[in-house]
């Protein structure tokens, strides 16, 4: 069964870090892209990184901030987030698109930013 494991969410004031650890139960190389979006209450989904073909995407709202970070031996991905917004609050989900499923979503990571 293809699963992915979010953790790392949590309280953080303005201005500070988080690393979210997104855990993929199968080899990762079956994955065409990997990636975070968020969702903040009240609002749809939205992207904010991927890697896909070896290029690695970012939101234009979180470009210069986070960093999506790949770890294919451990089947990890990581979304590093610094100098973080109150805006950045949300519950982020880990995406993969696979070969043959299609797209596969984590269960969500609650991150919270305080001003």
């Amino acid at each position: 069964q293809v699963q992915l494991v979010e953790s790392g969410g949590g309280l953080v004031q303005a201005g500070g870090s988080l690393r979210l650890s997104c855990v993929v139960s199968v080899n990762i190389v079956n994955f065409r892209s990997v990636g975070w979006y968020r969702q903040a209450p009240g609002e749809q989904r939205e992207f904010v990184a991927n890697i896909r073909g070896g290029t690695t995407n970012y939101a234009d709202a979180v470009k210069g901030r986070f960093t999506l970070l790949l770890d294919n031996a451990k089947n990890r991905v990581y979304l590093q987030m610094d100098s973080l917004k109150p805006e950045d609050t949300a519950v982020y989900y880990c995406n993969g698109f696979h070969r043959t499923i299609g797209d596969v979503w984590g269960q969500g990571t609650q991150v919270t930013v305080s001003s």
